[in-house]
This record gives C-alpha cells, sequence and structure tokens, in this order.
C-alpha cells in the first residue's frame, strides 16, 4: 500500500498536479488507532534518543508527530506521511504532510519528525488554518545535531522546533521545496 502511495503521489506531480494531490490525500489515511500507535512509539523513540527534544517536550503546547514520511524523487519528488497533534499527552486532530520537490535529485528515503509548538499562536496557527504551508506562519526552527547540544528551554525562543530522525534509504540531490502540512479524518 505504501510503495503505491508513493508511486500515486510521484505520478501526479510527473503530470503537474501538484496543486490537486492535497485534496486526495485524504483517502490514504491510516485509522486512527494506528496513527496513535506509530507516532506515541516513533514520539518515544526521539524523546529517548535526543535531550533537546526532550526538554522542548516538557514545556510545548502541543507536539506534532509523524512518524513515518516516506521520500522519492528522480528530478521531480514527493515525501507523503501522516501523523497526529498531541496536546496534553492526548491526540487531538491527525495531519498529513507534503513536499513537492524538483531539481537534480534522485533516490528514495523514509524518515519521521517532529514538530514542538511553543506557544498559543503555532497551535492556534495549525487549528485555524486549511493546511499549514513550512515558511508562512509561526516560524520553524529546523533543529540538527549541533543546533540541540546548546537548546534548551531558557534559549527556545522560537514558535515551533522540528526534529527529523530516524533516516533511511538514500536521496541525493539539490532541490526546491515546499512542505504542506493538512488536517485529515482518519478511520476509527
Amino acid at each position: 500500500m505504501k510503495i503505491f502511495k508513493t508511486a500515486l503521489i510521484l505520478s501526479l506531480l510527473i503530470g503537474g498536479t501538484l496543486v490537486n494531490v492535497a485534496t486526495i490525500a485524504p483517502a490514504f489515511a491510516d485509522s486512527a488507532n494506528e496513527l496513535n500507535r506509530q507516532s506515541q512509539q516513533s514520539l518515544k523513540m526521539l524523546l529517548r534518543d535526543n535531550s533537546a527534544a526532550r526538554d522542548l517536550a516538557r514545556t510545548a503546547k502541543a507536539i506534532l508527530i509523524f512518524p513515518r514520511i516516506t521520500k522519492a524523487g528522480l528530478v521531480f519528488g514527493a515525501a507523503f506521511g501522516e501523523g497526529e497533534l498531541t496536546e496534553n499527552g492526548k491526540p487531538t486532530a491527525y495531519f498529513n504532510s507534503f513536499t513537492g520537490s524538483w531539481g537534480l535529485q534522485a533516490g528514495a528515503q523514509s524518515y519521521g519528525y517532529v514538530v514542538f509548538l511553543m506557544n498559543e499562536k503555532a497551535v492556534d496557527y495549525i487549528h485555524n488554518t486549511d493546511g499549514w504551508e513550512f515558511g508562512i506562519g509561526p516560524t520553524i526552527v529546523l533543529v540538527n545535531q549541533g543546533m540541540a547540544a546548546n537548546l534548551s528551554t531558557s534559549t527556545a525562543q522560537d514558535d515551533a522546533y522540528a526534529f527529523i530522525y530516524n533516516q533511511q534509504g538514500l536521496m541525493a540531490g539539490l532541490g526546491i521545496e515546499g512542505t504542506k502540512i493538512t488536517r485529515i479524518h482518519p478511520k476509527k
């Protein structure tokens, strides 16, 4: 099923229908129970292995968890995954993450990412907009290993912090890409 999703997304991209993919993506949603299980397992792994993520989790207003993103490309590329928003330790909404890209790229990989929403502005934005495009709305800081070593709850002043982890596969290249997060309604 996951290979089908990736192939469908890539064919839609190549066909020039990038804009319409977000509107059909809700049909792919895993069950809410499965997303809950995968998301919580994924978050536990990140928090176990990353002290900066652990610190942010203690003070975050909400946590957006995408346990499995699949990315593939050859000139045109796409990445897709589903996840959940947790507030006070409980899932409150479900989302998909879609990235379209083009440029010098080839390969396939999978990874997970977690976004810690640090204030009410960021939480309200994700609840009250029709999708969230990275680069528009609250400020999101991508935390790499060097930054994580110096990040603490006293130095964390931005709206949101994203951690990418559990990367597998090989994806090489340079390209232009954009990510959009859209609310979905998975079956129970």
